[in-house]
């Protein structure tokens, strides 16, 4: 079963709410916007938006940047609409019950807003799924809404060029133990960094196996990597990009090869994870020499594709905004870029409720398909100790 409403040509904007906190001396409508939110647009990004009539105080508009603002008043910004890049809308229904949601999430669609993407997101069909669900039964003959379906809420990530499983909690029951089993193997990873302890062979409520597709040909049937992953400055990523670090926090990923094809240079793997860092795989492919094939960020060594400089903060000069004042895209790569292959295959968890084990697997792409898989490789999730 799918599910999935088209897009609107443009989305419905954003607003963002804000007060006027104590302060020795009362800032200027420009000054309060251009300080605090430089991040979002230059001071010339944020005088478009006041002429653009896009800031209320108490619900009027103020069109003069240099308005004194006293403490107290309800100040907001409206961001207006924007036509989002395109993105895929469909979601398949893999399984479903009173607790969980479990979709095939298709490659190149964001799981939460962020960015440029705030309504094309699987968050958005979720809730639009929800408000159709509306059941009714009859009272004195009319028909009355008897009850709104709760709306599935993501209980990990997927990124946007990644496809596949994506799990859903439907309960608050299933929200709060989900996330716990989810954090589990990460922070076991975390507290026992050094020890001699084989994260392999620790018994775990969720088993989550991916495939990928990596550039060059791995030549070891197995590989155990355990390279930290930790942050670092970067155009265009605000709190900073994920990167192989030796001083970030502990991750760790299990590599199977499945097939090797020599005539492309690249090379099919699935990969256990036993820790949720963002961009883990990615990371830990490139880290040891072959990131996944047409990866646009991340090269060999874990790190980007390009130097940061001291130039970091020029690339945000200039008069390059966008319609709403804004900065535009980045041109270097960003995280959310697509073109890898990156697929989450299998899925074995503890059911919340019931606490039976569910399987769920989400069949590869064309391109994720090994031609000659070895036997034994296709039972990760069945004898992790269950």
């Amino acid at each position: 079963m799918e599910f999935g409403i088209p897009w609107p040509e443009f989305n419905d904007g954003l607003s963002y709410t804000d007060t006027v906190k104590s302060t020795s001396t009362p800032p200027t409508l420009i000054d309060f916007y251009s300080s605090r939110y430089e991040s979002s647009a230059p001071r010339k990004g944020w005088l478009q938006r006041i002429h653009n009539g896009q800031i209320t105080v108490d619900g009027k508009t103020v069109n003069e940047p240099d308005t004194v603002l006293r403490i107290g008043p309800k100040l907001v910004y409206h961001r207006l609409s924007w036509r989002e890049p395109i993105a895929p809308c469909k979601l398949y229904v893999l399984f479903e019950d009173d607790h969980l949601l479990a979709v095939n999430k298709p490659s190149g669609l964001q799981v939460l807003p962020g960015g440029l993407f705030q309504q094309r997101t699987v968050l958005t069909q979720l809730k639009w799924k929800a408000s159709q669900s509306s059941k009714y039964r009859s009272v004195a003959g009319k028909a009355v809404a008897d009850f709104q379906e709760s709306q599935p809420v993501p209980v990990h990530r997927l990124g946007r060029g990644t496809s596949g499983i994506l799990l859903c909690a439907k309960s608050e029951i299933a929200k709060s133990q989900l996330a716990a089993d989810f954090a589990d193997g990460t922070s076991f990873i975390s507290r026992n960094s050094s020890s001699d302890i084989d994260a392999g062979e620790i018994k775990r409520r969720i088993y989550k196996t991916y495939r990928a597709l990596a550039d060059g040909i791995i030549e070891q049937n197995k590989i155990a990597i355990k390279q930290p992953i930790g942050k670092m400055r970067y155009p265009g990523v605000r709190s900073g990009l994920y990167v192989a670090s030796p001083t970030g926090k502990q991750a760790e990923s299990r590599i199977t090869v499945l097939s090797r094809d020599k005539n492309r240079n690249c090379t099919l793997v699935e990969v256990e994870i036993y820790s949720g860092r963002p961009h883990q795989i990615r990371i830990h492919l490139s880290f040891i020499g072959h990131p996944l094939l047409g990866d646009p960020l991340y090269v060999a060594g874990g790190r980007p594709s390009i130097t940061v400089s001291d130039s970091y903060s020029e690339s945000r000069e200039g008069d390059n905004f966008a319609e709403d004042g804004g900065y535009q895209k980045p041109l270097n790569p960003v995280p959310g870029d697509c073109g890898y292959y990156l697929h989450a295959y299998r899925l074995a968890f503890h059911h919340p409720v019931s606490d039976e084990v569910v399987e769920i697997v989400a069949p590869p792409p064309p391109m994720l398909s090994a031609c000659n898989e070895d036997a034994g490789l296709d039972d990760l999730a069945h004898n992790k100790g269950f």
